[in-house]
C-alpha cells in the first residue's frame, strides 16, 4: 500500500468520526462501561467478519504488546469520550476532545523521520483557532468547566499519543485490532459490573446509536485509522482531523443535539484552509516506518 493510499483510507476514518457524537448521543442511558463493552464487541465481530471475507483471518492476531497499546489507546480513550459526553453537553465534550489533532501533529515530530514542517504547524494551528472559536462559544452558555469537559481533554491526549506510538507497530496487520477490540470489551464489562447499573432494554434510538458507533465510529474507523497511522501521512492527517469536529457539530445541529451559530461557518473556513496549507507538496510522499512489537 502507497503512502497516499494509507493517507487516504486514515481520512474515511475521520469520516467516519464525523457520527461518533451524534451516535454517543443517540445512546442516551446507556452507562458508558456498557457502552464501551456493547461497542467493541460489535466492532471486533465486525471486523473479523471483514477479515474472513478478504481471507486474511489469520492476521487477526496482535502482538502482546500492540494488544495493551490498543488497551491505553481505543479502550482508554473511548472510555474517557463516552464518559464525557454522557457528563457534559455533548457539543462541548465533542470539541474539547478534538484537541487531539494538534497533539498528533506535535507528536508527530518524535517519530523517526517524522518530518514535521512548517506547514503542518501552521495547518495545525489555523485548525486549533478554528476549534477554539466553536470552544468558546460552547462555554460561553455559563455552565463553566465541568468534570466531562476534563475527561474530554485526557481523552485527546490518550487517543494522539496512540496515535502517533501506532506508528512504532507498523509490522503488525491492521485486521488484529479485531481481537483487540474484543479483548478490551473484557474490562469494559467488568468495571461496568463494578461501577454501574445495567441498562437492559435500550429503546430503538439507544440502540441505533449502540450498532452506529459499534459498526462505524469504533469497528471500521479504527482499522482505517490503524492504516493511516502507520503508512500514511501522521501530520496531515493530525490536521485533516480538524474536518471531524466541524463535521460532527454540523450533524449535531442538523439532528437537534445542538443550536448553530455564525462560528460553526468562521470554523468550517479556518478548517478548509487549514486543510490546504497543511496539504500542500505533501502529495505523493512515502515514508518507510519501522515496525516494531512483533
Amino acid at each position: 500500500m502507497t503512502s497516499r493510499t494509507a493517507t487516504t483510507t486514515g481520512f474515511a476514518a475521520i469520516l467516519l468520526w464525523s457520527t461518533l457524537a451524534l451516535f454517543t448521543a443517540m445512546s442516551g442511558r446507556v452507562p458508558p462501561f456498557q457502552l464501551v463493552g456493547m461497542t467493541f464487541v460489535i466492532g471486533g465481530i465486525f471486523v473479523l467478519a471483514i477479515a474472513a471475507v478478504r481471507g486474511r483471518l489469520h492476521l487477526a492476531r496482535p502482538t502482546p504488546a500492540s494488544f495493551l497499546l490498543g488497551l491505553y489507546g481505543p479502550f482508554g480513550d473511548t472510555a474517557l469520550y463516552y464518559a464525557a459526553v454522557k457528563t457534559a453537553p455533548a457539543a462541548e465534550a465533542n470539541l474539547i476532545h478534538y484537541l487531539w489533532p494538534l497533539l498528533i501533529v506535535l507528536f508527530a515530530a518524535l517519530l523517526p523521520g517524522g518530518g514535521l514542517k512548517a506547514r503542518h504547524l501552521v495547518g495545525a494551528l489555523i485548525g486549533l483557532v478554528a476549534t477554539a472559536l466553536l470552544i468558546s462559544g460552547s462555554l460561553g452558555s455559563g455552565a463553566g468547566i465541568q468534570l466531562g469537559h476534563m475527561l474530554a481533554a485526557l481523552g485527546a491526549f490518550v487517543w494522539a499519543s496512540y496515535s502517533v506510538l501506532s506508528r512504532r507497530f507498523a509490522g503488525v496487520p491492521s485486521e488484529s485490532l479485531a481481537i483487540t477490540m474484543l479483548g478490551c470489551a473484557i474490562p469494559a464489562f467488568a468495571c461496568h459490573l463494578a461501577f454501574e447499573t445495567t441498562l437492559w432494554a435500550p429503546n430503538a434510538v439507544e440502540w441505533g446509536g449502540v450498532l452506529g458507533l459499534g459498526l462505524g465510529s469504533i469497528g471500521l474507523a479504527f482499522i482505517c485509522w490503524d492504516i493511516g497511522m502507520k503508512k500514511g501521512d501522521v501530520a496531515f492527517l493530525g490536521v485533516a482531523s480538524y474536518a471531524a469536529p466541524v463535521l460532527s457539530t454540523v450533524i449535531l445541529v442538523i439532528a437537534g443535539y445542538a443550536p448553530a451559530s455564525w462560528l460553526l461557518a468562521v470554523s468550517c473556513i479556518l478548517i478548509v484552509v487549514g486543510a490546504l496549507v497543511a496539504s500542500f507538496g505533501s502529495a505523493g510522499r512515502s515514508t518507510e516506518p519501522k515496525a516494531a512489537g512483533s
